[in-house]
């Protein structure tokens, strides 16, 4: 069944839901070959020394529970102080990315939540490893919710970083929320242009999301028939073919090494449902960007094979608060977690500015 869905959705697929690396359920990694935080569970990175982390519980306007890391500077004011929301990358959880750009920002003294979209990680929603862009957009509101009625946070001084598939998110949430004055979107995706035409727009026409569609309508009747949904794979549990595209084995030495493995994250285990597919193939994301007043800085490596995404979308924002910043030499996962290239300095003066 898998071979069959590689062969129709191609390069898309092959980078984003299962790869020519291997795709098995994942239960032989090494617990000890991650770093441990023997209070709160296993994270990717460790704790900057002058931040505390707190778990924390929200509901979006679908009725679902989020779960996230509160991360607060010890050193933060009882009131008044600027808080961001961050969430991403795409099939990664709180624990990875995410929770690494949240504590770096509470270090340098904002208030940051890093939480599990809808149906990943430990968040709710069923089915698992699902995914729908109005709903994924809601989650970054309701992230804004809960931080907006903190007593020691400014509702006036919240924005809110997206990383991979949820920069997309984060845009979009910039464009219908005007409480987010601030919005760093890094490596960004548009997921839905991504799975509608293939890479670089390659697959745009009509016979090629037919045939999408033909196989996404026939997968929800046998998961309808079988009572399970079938996953599309994770990043495998062997080494990277040779000959696989460079952004794959990219993806598959953040998602599958120590270096970024969790065991909640869709994208290192069984993958995102096959028929997720359903909602991003009849979405048009990104509608009203080009009306977003806040200030917006996108964040995207030179070398990126998703750099296209970030160029495109800038060219439809207006005002002088919007900037496009490419880090030289940079692929797209080094943005994640490799601070030789993450700008963390340029995050704190954008957010700085405009968190006043």
């Amino acid at each position: 069944m898998k071979k069959t869905i590689l062969s129709l959705l191609s390069g898309v697929t092959i980078a984003l839901l299962a790869t020519s690396c291997s795709s098995t359920k994942v239960g032989n990694m090494n617990p000890t070959s991650a770093k441990l935080d023997a209070k709160n569970g296993h994270y990717t990175f460790e704790l900057p020394e002058g931040v505390t982390r707190t778990k924390v519980t929200f509901r979006n306007h679908f009725g679902i529970e989020l779960a996230g890391d509160l991360y607060t500077p010890e050193n933060a004011s009882e009131s008044g102080n600027a808080a961001v929301a961050v969430a991403g990358p795409y099939g990664a959880v709180k624990e990875q990315t995410s929770g690494l750009h949240a504590a770096e920002m509470a270090k340098r003294g904002f208030i940051a939540l890093a939480f599990d979209p809808s149906f990943t990680g430990e968040s709710g929603g069923e089915p698992r490893g699902m995914n729908a862009p109005n709903i994924n957009t809601e989650d970054f509101q309701a992230a804004v919710d809960f931080l907006s009625v903190q007593k020691n946070i400014d509702p006036e001084r919240i924005g809110i970083i997206g990383i991979c598939g949820w920069g997309g998110y984060a845009l979009d949430a910039a464009a219908i929320d005007t409480r987010i004055k601030a919005s760093l979107i890094v490596t960004m995706y548009d997921m839905s242009r991504v799975f509608q035409n293939g890479y670089f727009d390659a697959q745009d026409n009509a016979q090629a999301r037919q045939a999408f569609r033909k196989v996404l309508s026939e997968q929800r009747t046998k998961d309808f028939a079988n009572g399970t949904y079938q996953n599309a794979g994770g990043w495998g549990s062997a080494p990277c073919a040779e000959d696989a595209p460079q952004h794959v084995k990219d993806y598959y030495a953040y998602y599958r090494t120590k270096r970024g493995y969790h065991e909640r994250s869709v994208g290192a285990n069984d993958g995102f449902m096959v028929t997720t597919l359903t909602s991003l193939m009849n979405t048009k994301m990104l509608p009203f960007i080009d009306e977003i007043e806040s200030a917006v800085l996108m964040v995207h490596g030179e070398k990126a094979h998703s750099r296209y995404f970030s160029e495109d979308n800038f060219k439809r924002l207006k005002g002088d608060n919007k900037e496009l910043l490419i880090i030289p030499g940079a692929v797209h996962t080094d943005l994640y977690d490799n601070r030789d290239y993450i700008p963390f300095d340029k995050y704190e003066s954008f957010f700085t500015q405009y968190l006043k």
